[in-house]
């Protein structure tokens, strides 16, 4: 029996709040996280002191937001430039980085050895 899928990257966000759901079912009410509540639960307070400190930059949370976005692309192989392709157990891709790994997370999660990533210099 086939797992339909439909055609997205996995969908982080969901799963990680399910899996909060599961632990600390308290912290969620009309389906929205008390982050507050999680923490005093987990034995840390707000305290008002914001002097700490962090790795920010300009452009972070629109980086973090995007590499959660779902991806809608589609991973297709290219048979005449491969060699032995239906005997391999490597497989090449060209492409965007984080595009190409969100796609991969969805087939290949837990499956995968390793991935090496080459940074092309123009």
């Amino acid at each position: 029996m086939y797992k339909k899928l439909d055609g997205l990257s996995m969908d982080l966000e969901k799963i990680n709040k399910e899996k909060l759901k599961s632990v600390f079912p308290e912290c969620f009410s009309e389906d929205k996280l008390d982050i507050d509540k999680l923490l005093s639960l987990c034995g840390e307070y707000i305290d008002n002191d914001f002097e700490k400190y962090k790795f920010e930059w300009k452009g972070k949370s629109e980086c973090l937001r995007l590499a959660r976005k779902r991806s809608t692309g589609t991973l297709r192989p290219c048979h005449e430039e491969s060699v032995n392709f239906d005997d391999t157990q490597n497989i090449y891709i060209e492409g965007d980085n984080l595009e190409v790994l969100k796609l991969l997370q969805t087939t290949y999660y837990n499956k995968v050895k390793m991935i090496y990533i080459e940074p092309i210099i123009a």
